[in-house]
């Protein structure tokens, strides 16, 4: 009798980089690109632009990098993006950015564990929303982010253009706190 070994999920923070873990996030980022959810990518860049996106990303302030794990193994990423500083207006809002998961890591909940650690990490941060948008073409991400409770509130008719069409985009929220007062 053979007995099935769970896989072992972790999403954390990303400060740093070593080279494997560089390496995984760039490969899984390429496979999610040639996927049709490359998070802006219609074509995958050469690895070293791949390499130079994720490592100045790290540097940049108003940004978190998230990476999904699956036996070690980083298969997936999501940013949360906060506000400008100056932008008192809408300081209560954060943005979950450029998120997926390589196309061969899918079906372990990786996903969803992403977006969850996102959102805690807002709150923690003290956002009230987090808004987020996707390609009309993303069925999977739309269905986990409408299951998640994310709340659609409009849409760009060109939004993307890809292989010479224009895409639809959705844009989303979620209270991630009740608000007070309106």
């Amino acid at each position: 009798m053979t007995l099935a070994v769970a896989p072992h999920l972790l999403v954390e923070r990303v400060e740093s980089f070593g080279e494997e873990d560089l390496a995984a996030l760039c490969e899984a980022a390429n496979a999610a690109i040639l996927d049709g959810g490359g998070f802006g990518w219609v074509k995958p860049p050469e690895r070293a632009a791949l390499e130079r996106y994720f490592t100045g990303l790290l540097m940049v302030p108003e940004r978190e990098l998230y990476v999904a794990r699956l036996d070690g193994t980083i298969y997936g990423s999501a940013q949360l993006a906060r506000p400008p500083r100056h932008n008192e207006a809408q300081m209560q809002a954060a943005h979950l950015t450029s998120s997926f998961i390589a196309p061969y890591a899918r079906s372990h909940g990786l996903a969803r564990m992403l977006t969850r650690r996102v959102e805690e990490a807002a709150r923690g941060h003290g956002y009230r929303v987090l808004n987020l948008d996707v390609r009309e073409t993303q069925d999977a991400a739309i269905r986990l982010y409408e299951s998640m409770g994310y709340v659609r509130w409009g849409e760009h008719p060109a939004y993307a253009r890809i292989n010479g069409r224009y895409v639809r985009g959705f844009f989303y929220y979620k209270l991630l706190v009740q608000a007070k007062g309106g």
